[in-house]
């Protein structure tokens, strides 16, 4: 184990500690949106996190979801949301999760996804592998559109709710199922685990999946953005999926793209 997955590991735990202790608890509620919702504990969480994190690697940069972005003095950089699933947080619904990654030279070399609630604890160094508190997991072998369970979230931006709700529907025509549990982080996650077998999504940030895609990716499966092209944290889509689902799904992608949404 690297000393920069010991830190990441403590911090997201030392976190999680924090919001379960403070989870069905009154919060202070305030909007970064017209539905984006920020509550203290966020804040709270991020800073624990920073003052590890950074403590212990004071020359790393980090961009985090409250924070915001601070440069580095060696290429390394890490990404942190430090509460992934804040609406869910907020209505005492138990899907929600720390997430830490780091960016060395525009790549993520470690993921590092802590649910407090399930005790459950995603990590990914690359090249490595994909594991879930220790033990190897690895993506589903569902290759048929029929028998797959697929996971997405919807925009803040209300304008682009039509489009996404169209795009929902033919997925929902297609597959065995579709779920929106509110934790882009624990969808990645759990496609790696093989408890989905793909996942999308538009108007994300970096936060949201520079961790959980590694796991994906070591765990055997594939993310890309809507039109298949290598991921881009900072386009704000992806795509992902087991592999095998990949070109199903990006069919589906395509006649998105083919109705200008």
């Amino acid at each position: 184990m690297t000393s920069e997955l010991e830190v990441a590991l403590s911090a997201a735990r030392r976190a999680g500690e924090g919001l379960r202790a403070g989870f069905g608890t009154e919060h202070s509620i305030t909007y970064k949106g017209e539905v984006d919702l920020l509550t203290e504990i966020d804040e709270q969480a991020e800073r624990m996190i920073r003052e590890e994190l950074l403590g212990t690697f004071p020359s790393y940069g980090m961009l985090a979801e409250e924070g915001g972005e601070l440069a580095g003095q060696e290429g390394a950089r890490w990404i942190v949301d430090p509460l992934d699933g804040t609406t869910n947080y907020a209505h005492q619904l138990p899907i929600f999760c720390v997430s830490i990654a780091l960016e060395r030279s525009h790549e993520v070399v470690l993921g590092v996804v802590h649910d407090p609630m399930r005790e459950e604890t995603f990590v990914a160094e690359r090249g490595r592998g994909a594991t879930l508190n220790g033990e190897p997991i690895k993506v589903s072998d569902t290759d048929d559109l029929i028998q797959a369970l697929i996971a997405t979230g919807f925009p803040y931006d209300r304008a682009e709710m039509p489009g996404a709700l169209d795009l929902f529907g033919r997925f929902a025509a297609l597959t065995l199922g579709m779920r929106r549990l509110g934790s882009t982080a624990l969808d990645l996650c759990y496609v790696a685990a093989g408890r989905l077998d793909g996942y999308y999504e538009r108007g994300i940030w970096a936060w949201d999946i520079a961790a959980g895609s590694l796991i994906l990716e070591e765990a055997g499966g594939k993310v890309t953005d809507y039109r298949g092209g290598m991921l881009d944290l900072e386009r704000r889509e992806i795509v992902a999926s087991n592999g095998a689902l990949h070109a199903a799904v990006m069919k589906l992608m395509g006649e998105d793209d083919q109705q200008g949404v």
